[in-house]
């Protein structure tokens, strides 16, 4: 019986399959539905009745791409399979499209809205793609997002259409058009009004329509430039190579696929340029990033986005009146997304003249195109109208929840926080936005500590989607639930930490500048240093990141902590390097225009020439391979002390932390899917190495080595 597919043959031999999924917002593509569709291209080969087909949706959109937990399944199980294998099962829908293609039926994509990967290539393989004016459509293939390419047939049949130059950058950023782009570009053939789609597709298949797609003709011509091996061919394809190169430091396997397939493809006919795909993506299925990217950018972040932390029994609210303390960088941002959400906020602080400040922002966000494109002028003057500039705390009356900013300093955060107290109503919740001081000592100045919360957001703020939301010791769960209603609101992206220093993030991100830091005071060479960690996958060497964040911040949350804490602080190798750059040479990082870089007036942020004076780089260099392996261990080993502690309850908010926080390798998955992948024995051998060289603190947690033992995964 047929569930998800719908096949309708009319008297006049048209066949209407609807794709309709139930329980399901979106089509996907899954194993139930290849099954359905491999009844109905059976029935279109075979039916002497049917002369002709059309493919469409029962929903507003058409299909948007793979179920990607089916996908997440089936990369785990294809790294325990020959790749033989895994080219079989997964040329399965590609074999089949070929199917439809050449069963010498005309067919005609009705396309209802969106069309995402699997789902665009089922429309290229239809001999006509007819798609709804609707603007907010998508169609493309942006299967490289998940560390893959397009397996069914999209790298070979977009460069047939509308050429490689047109078709290969839209598969390697993934990027998707509007139904009028890919009108204009040739990937579908005609634009109608939603009530004329399946009218348009009758219409179509009345005429005389061909069933012979233009590749399969003896007189196909690729568009644009002709042979790979002409002057224009090899200059496009050598450029394409080093750009591939530049963006992704090879961490990333999917776009050289996708380059290959086409490449390799477009110079044989189409039936060898699909087996030529399947081989590649089977590769890419049996290589552990993909799997990696899945699993935390999508199945892990959905999980988040739908508050699947959030406590239950606790009514969703929503916040309609916001008050923000401080409008300095922070305050500024969390002002901005939370007007832009509906919100009505009063940004407050010292004076009103910064507080005003802090409201420009928004407008220059606004003048900027931050709202997206499709917003206009009415939409960006009700954000600003929404935001209240004020130096006036009587203003705070009626929020519903307010966001202290200001200045990470335990003494300001309690000023502000007694201020706003008295004035806010008893049923609002506070959150502190600190990024290092523990909350149940911030909560101590608040009379209601059970309704006191960590916010703690990512800069820039407009562009950053995490949030990372630290419980103290007193926060009642009704709060969490209130907290996180907020973030969904702002449509951020939340996981939730207990209370301690530094939380996760901050935590775990403070080891990287430090480890860079640490590796230049024993003589490693700071290009080296910087380099190893981008082409780890870092998005910038620990280095320049010390320069963004402020060594001199650095340094005040370590006298911070060594206050807080007395002799239970244990000294860092890198303690020494950040003394002397802000006691001795005053070079503060960035924003005082000197720290680890120079940064002149004109021209490109450089080294600091004088840094091989104070720390004379070795006569035998570490090699790449250990200085990358240094920074990313002392990462993911911090990350598994966390979880060993109970800062954060699980991997899946580690990874995701860790990737949307502080940019922790993209391609791994984050710290405890990159373990995974190395092999947790493994993993511990090496730390007890490092830490056998460089110090204690590589050493193996003792939950690592427990894991190692029993052979367990943080991922089974």
């Amino acid at each position: 019986m047929c569930t998800l597919i719908k096949l309708d043959v009319r008297a006049d031999g048209v066949a209407v399959a609807t794709i309709d999924m139930p329980d399901r917002s979106m089509n996907v593509i899954s194993d139930a539905l290849i099954a359905e569709f491999t009844g109905f291209a059976d029935a279109l080969a075979t039916n002497a009745s049917i002369k002709g087909a059309i493919i469409t949706s029962g929903k507003s959109s058409f299909v948007a791409g793979a179920d990607l937990r089916e996908m997440q399944v089936k990369a785990a199980r294809a790294r325990s399979q020959p790749p033989q294998a895994v080219r079989a099962a997964n040329g399965e829908f590609s074999r089949l499209l070929r199917r439809i293609e050449t069963c010498g039926k005309p067919v005609v994509a009705a396309i209802t809205g969106t069309a995402l990967g699997a789902g665009l290539e089922i429309c290229l393989a239809c001999h006509r793609r007819i798609v709804t004016d609707d603007p907010k459509a998508q169609l493309g293939l942006p299967e490289v997002k998940v560390g893959l390419l397009p397996g069914a047939g999209g790298t070979q049949r977009l460069p047939r259409m509308i050429g490689i130059q047109a078709a290969l950058p839209l598969m390697l950023e993934g990027r998707a058009l509007a139904p009028q782009e890919a009108l204009q570009l040739g990937i579908v053939d005609a634009v109608v009004p939603a009530a004329n789609l399946l009218t348009a597709a009758r219409g179509w298949l009345a005429g005389s329509p061909s069933a012979v797609q233009p590749w399969d003709r003896k007189d196909f011509r690729m568009p644009g430039f002709v042979g790979q091996h002409t002057e224009e061919g090899a200059a496009y394809f050598m450029a394409a190579t080093a750009g591939i190169q530049k963006k992704s430091w090879r961490n990333f396997p999917a776009p050289q696929a996708i380059l290959r397939c086409v490449y390799e493809g477009t110079q044989v006919p189409i039936d060898q340029g699909l087996q030529i795909e399947s081989t590649h993506f089977a590769r890419l299925m049996c290589d552990p990033v993909s799997g990696n990217i899945v699993r935390t950018m999508f199945v892990n972040k959905q999980a988040a986005d739908k508050l699947e932390a959030r406590p239950i029994g606790f009514p969703t609210k929503s916040v309609r009146r916001l008050g923000v303390l401080g409008a300095g960088m922070m305050g500024q941002g969390i002002a901005f997304v939370s007007a832009a959400a509906g919100m009505d906020v009063v940004l407050l602080d010292r004076t009103a003249e910064l507080a005003q400040a802090g409201k420009d922002y928004t407008r220059r966000l606004v003048e900027g195109g931050a709202l997206g494109g499709r917003a206009g002028p009415e939409e960006g003057a009700g954000v600003l109208a929404r935001i209240t500039p004020t130096a006036d705390y009587a203003a705070l009356a009626g929020c519903d929840l307010v966001i202290e900013a200001v200045f990470e300093h335990r003494g300001i955060k309690g000023e502000v926080t007694k201020q706003a107290e008295a004035v806010i109503p008893k049923s609002a919740v506070f959150a502190s936005n600190t990024s290092t001081l523990p909350i149940t000592g911030l909560a101590e100045v608040f009379g209601r500590p059970d309704q006191f919360i960590g916010l703690h957001f990512f800069s820039p703020v407009d562009r950053m989607s995490l949030v990372e939301v630290i419980v103290g010791r007193k926060t009642s769960r009704g709060t969490i639930a209130q907290a996180l209603d907020y973030v969904r609101q702002i449509r951020k992206t939340p996981i939730v930490v207990s209370d301690s220093r530094g939380f996760y993030t901050s935590r775990c991100f403070g080891v990287f500048p430090r480890e860079g830091m640490t590796m230049l005071s024993e003589g490693v060479a700071p290009a080296l240093i910087e380099n190893a960690s981008r082409m780890a996958g870092m998005p910038v060497g620990p280095l320049s990141v010390a320069d963004e964040v402020s060594i001199e911040l650095i340094y005040k949350v370590r006298e911070q902590e060594i206050a807080d804490v007395g002799s239970a602080y244990r000294p860092d190798p890198a303690d020494p390097v950040i003394d002397a750059f802000v006691e001795e040479h005053g070079r503060l990082g960035r924003k005082s225009g000197a720290g680890f870089y120079q940064y002149p007036a004109t021209g490109r942020k450089h080294l600091w020439p004088e840094l091989a004076k104070l720390y004379a780089p070795a006569a035998l260099q570490q090699g790449l391979a250990e200085v990358q392996t240094r920074i990313m261990y002392r990462q993911a080993i911090e990350a598994v002390r966390c979880l060993e502690e109970g800062v954060i309850s699980k991997p899946a908010d580690g990874d995701l932390g860790a990737v949307l926080g502080w940019g922790f390798a993209p391609h791994t998955g984050g710290p405890f899917s990159m373990i995974d992948a190395i092999g947790i024995g493994r993993f511990v051998e090496v730390s007890d190495r490092l830490a056998s060289q460089y110090g204690p603190r590589f050493s193996a947690p003792a939950l690592l080595v427990r894991m190692a033992a029993e052979g367990r995964a943080f991922y089974p």
